[in-house]
């Protein structure tokens, strides 16, 4: 063996050793209070449109004409589509419900072609048709595939060629653009699937997508579609979305909500049901949207469970359990609605929609006609459900206090492995009635974990430190499920920081947070502020998502808080404590081999910091990420001034480090 190849193989025996080092768990050092390792997750519910025209890729709005007027006032089939008859054609559109698609899925539209023009548009174009013009407008990219699909039947008349094409629309003297097309041939009388895929020539922001039939008769059309070829990890999601969620290291996933669970502000009838959105997209039904649209569920409990399984975090559902949300009195801009309770006698079908998650969720195909529904849906490995919330921070009433418990004792006594997250109520602060009930109710049960929500001003997030005086010996643990202060300046977000200091302080009481809500869409937000904003170009990231972000990357097993001592303070004193602005953490991953110091200053005035890790091993590299700036700046769609700033450096056991105004910094270990 030669020199050269002894010394290749040393260094790839010597680097393969320092891998399997670094992924050794390891033992922690004395000092350090055991923490939850799940603090950091996300919370996804569909308000500001945060899944049709957005998360979910789908490009076309109403693409199966289920828009309705009860949904919103002006809207109907033919909502976000338009009637073209280019090149002097004649016909008209029929919007109809007979001999359906799928009865979850009840509108479909006939076109009807009486004449086929001869091109005399300056543009060139025939037939008659649709027009759908997406959210905004669609974005497409040069070169990229675009999956187009629909079902069509022949209703009347011969054989039929159907031109598809995306396009950028002429007008005032400018032609048409086209970007792609196909031809597709319907024949047959019978609801078939057609599918084609364009690939643009050129990029537009604002693209339409035009469906033209060349032949006269009548063609029924449902079901239309346009999907990105390229989504995150192929599974029918936006991917620079989808990629800022998974940026964020969350551990788990709340969803379908909040108050789309149990039917917000217009009462019990119009509650989320997941069966109805497992299924082919076409046989799933539509629903009214509490935030006042359309949810049309291509972005169901299957895609849920999948986005959690590709980014690696625990699902956690929400189900409802027989009484409505509180918006009451047209609370958070819901129309005013009293608070709906499902019969006694009827709470037996609630019950079921719980044990039948759990099946489809953990259950064999082999034995379960539930699981076997996943496994045809092509995931026959189960989803590993360890997480089940039951109800949305209900006012704690005696009614929903009888059907929570009823709903619970069920689960509990079939699949006591499943942990229950209940709900403290809105307001989730001592001394309001519905947060005391439902810790009495909790503690009563022995819920495992209850959410606790409260949107506070950032004075709120600054000063508090709940946490520290909740009872240690308890049971039942905190999910934070919802909370944010109520802008989104860096102030804001540094003050978020400190709180979540404080939580993790407290890990040994708080198992889990979520930020909420997690998306708005530009010129569709039903709710400020938000953890990220976009459009159909891009995402635009919060100071508050830097925050999320930081503490995502840094989650572990033990708090040790006694390695940083600010200058000025008593000996002794761990920080953050109430009314001080600035405060650290320090926190261990024993699993990654991994030490975090997250250092927090939300005061005017510079603060140093003297740090002791002498208990630790540390490697000589490390990684310092700094996030300051104006403390009024934030990040929009004019301008985004704030970002972490990251930067390597030589590790030491003991130095003093000095923290600008208004800054947050963060100091990764490997040991």
């Amino acid at each position: 063996m030669t020199m050269h190849r002894l010394s290749a193989l040393l260094t790839f025996f010597m680097a393969a050793a320092i891998g399997l080092n670094a992924q050794r768990p390891m033992s922690a050092p004395k000092g350090g209070k055991a923490i939850s390792d799940q603090l950091i997750g996300i919370f996804f519910e569909d308000i500001s449109s945060a899944a049709d025209g957005g998360l979910y890729a789908e490009l076309v709005q109403n693409g199966s004409f289920e828009y309705s007027p009860a949904e919103r006032d002006g809207w109907g089939p033919g909502t976000a589509w338009r009637f073209l008859r280019p090149g002097h054609s004649l016909g008209y559109l029929q919007p109809r419900m007979d001999n359906a698609l799928h009865a979850n899925n009840p509108t479909y539209m006939r076109v009807n072609i009486e004449r086929v023009g001869h091109y005399y548009d300056f543009d060139g174009w025939t037939g008659v048709g649709l027009q759908n013009d997406g959210f905004d407008g669609i974005s497409i990219k040069e070169g990229a595939r675009y999956h187009f699909s629909a079902f069509m039947r022949n209703a009347e008349g011969g054989a039929k060629a159907v031109r598809v094409a995306l396009v950028v629309p002429g007008g005032r003297g400018r032609k048409t653009q086209l970007l792609a097309e196909a031809t597709l041939s319907v024949e047959s009388g019978n609801w078939t699937k057609y599918e084609a895929t364009l690939t643009p020539t050129a990029t537009a922001p604002n693209a339409v997508l035009q469906v033209l039939a060349l032949e006269t008769g009548a063609l029924d059309v449902d079901d239309l579609s346009l999907m990105p070829e390229d989504t995150y990890k192929g599974h029918g999601l936006r991917k620079d979305l989808a990629q800022a969620l998974a940026d964020l290291k969350p551990r788990f996933m709340r969803f379908p909500g909040g108050c789309v669970v149990h039917g917000g502000g217009d009462g019990f009838w119009n509650t989320y049901r997941w069966k109805t959105t497992i299924g082919p997209r076409h046989q799933r039904r539509g629903l009214k949207n509490t935030w006042g649209y359309h949810q049309s569920m291509g972005l169901g409990y299957y895609e849920y469970f999948q986005f959690c399984e590709d980014l690696g975090m625990e699902p956690l559902p929400i189900l409802p359990c027989g009484v409505s949300c509180q918006g009451t009195n047209g609370g958070w801009g819901m129309r005013g609605q009293a608070q709906d309770v499902v019969p006694m006698a009827e709470m037996d079908e609630w019950v079921s929609e719980a044990l039948d998650l759990i099946e489809w969720a953990n259950g064999d195909p082999a034995t379960s006609k539930w699981a076997k529904m996943r496994a045809e849906a092509g995931h026959p490995k189960p989803f590993n459900l360890k997480y089940l919330g039951l109800g949305n921070e209900e006012k704690i009433t005696p009614e929903f206090e009888e059907r929570f418990k009823y709903i619970y004792d069920k689960v509990r006594a079939k699949h006591p492995e499943i942990v229950i997250v209940g709900t403290a109520g809105p307001g989730s602060h001592k001394g309001n009635p519905d947060f005391d009930n439902g810790w009495r109710i909790a503690e009563a049960t022995g819920v495992p974990i209850l959410d606790e929500h409260y949107y506070e001003p950032r004075d709120y997030f600054l000063n508090s430190r709940q946490y520290d005086s909740y009872p240690r010996d308890r049971k039942t643990k905190v999910y934070l499920g919802e909370y944010a202060a109520k802008d989104k300046k860096l102030i804001d977000a540094l003050a978020e920081g400190l709180y979540l200091l404080h939580v993790e302080r407290n890990g040994d009481v708080v198992s889990m947070t979520s930020y909420a809500p997690l998306f708005a869409r530009k010129n569709a937000t039903n709710w400020n502020p938000d953890l990220i904003y976009f459009d159909n170009e891009r995402p635009i990231l919060t100071c508050s998502y830097f925050i999320q972000q930081m503490f995502g990357q840094s989650a572990g097993q033990y708090y040790y808080g006694d390695c940083v001592r600010f200058r000025g303070d008593a000996a002794g004193v761990e920080q953050p404590q109430e009314g001080v602005h600035y405060g650290q953490s320090v926190v261990l991953n024993t699993k990654t081999r991994r030490l975090y110091v997250k250092l927090c200053n939300a005061s005017a005035e510079a603060k140093t910091a003297d740090v002791d890790l002498r208990r630790f091993s540390l490697k000589k590299q490390a990684t310092k990420t700094v996030l300051t700036g104006d403390p009024e700046a934030e990040n929009n769609f004019d301008a985004q001034p704030i970002a972490p700033a990251k930067e390597t450096f030589k590790a030491q056991k003991r130095f003093s480090i000095e923290l600008a105004p208004y800054s947050f910094v963060m100091l990764e270990y490997s040991l």
